[in-house]
């Protein structure tokens, strides 16, 4: 992460707070040193952001940074809130975290008499998979990496598969994902919460993504109409 980016992302980090952050949660969420976090507040203090507190008390963001509002209709914010509330809710870790840092941001830069506490559609879907599992995959996808899993059927059969990952569904009873299995020489799907194992292959995968994803939604519209 660039410098720039980080400090932006101390801003964001503030701005979530309505107290005082000690220095130490704050370096430990950017993943930075005790003395960086010290050097990018003054920097932003030098730069008229108005971060108030010191080393050893903790920081606050004071009022007078202005951002300008989301003007959202009513139906608009229903939907963007229910649906970080389902991520949130579905994935209590990883991106649940992002999807809570996201709507602490909009809840930010909404106009003056909205709040996202206004929407009133609650969220009730439990997670099925694991977290783990889960970010294994998306960082699989990004960098196009095969991936190994121990996976476990409905039948309670095991068996161990090298697979390509090419994307994730949500389903009310459990997440799913779609892959290019190298055993089977066809594409397989896999519930998140069967799979007891997995890691990278130590290769990555011998189409490009956006191939696979191609190819695969071609298979689906196949099965679909056939």
């Amino acid at each position: 992460m660039s410098r720039s980016a980080r400090l932006l992302q101390l801003i964001e980090i503030l701005r979530a707070h309505r107290r005082p952050v000690a220095g130490t949660v704050l370096a430990a969420e950017l993943g930075i040193s005790l003395r960086s976090l010290y050097r990018d507040v003054a920097t932003l203090q030098g730069d008229g952001v108005p971060i108030a507190g010191e080393a050893g008390v903790g920081y606050v963001l004071g009022p007078g940074l202005t951002l300008p509002p989301l003007n959202f209709d009513v139906d608009e914010l229903d939907a963007v809130v229910l649906g970080l509330r389902l991520v949130e809710k579905r994935l209590p870790n990883g991106l649940g975290d992002d999807a809570g840092r996201a709507l602490a941001k909009i809840e930010a830069v909404l106009p003056k008499g909205r709040s996202a506490a206004d929407v009133h559609l609650l969220v009730g879907a439990p997670a099925t998979g694991s977290a783990a599992v889960l970010d294994t995959i998306r960082k699989a996808i990004r960098t196009e990496d095969a991936l190994v899993i121990a996976y476990r059927d409905r039948n309670g059969d095991a068996s161990e598969r090298i697979v390509w990952p090419i994307v994730v569904g949500f389903f009310d009873a459990a997440e799913m994902v779609a892959t290019w299995c190298e055993m089977r020489g066809d594409f397989r799907h896999f519930r998140l919460d069967r799979i007891e194992r997995i890691g990278l292959a130590g290769r990555p995968m011998e189409r490009r993504h956006r191939m696979l994803l191609a190819e695969w939604r071609l298979y689906r519209e196949a099965r679909d109409t056939g």
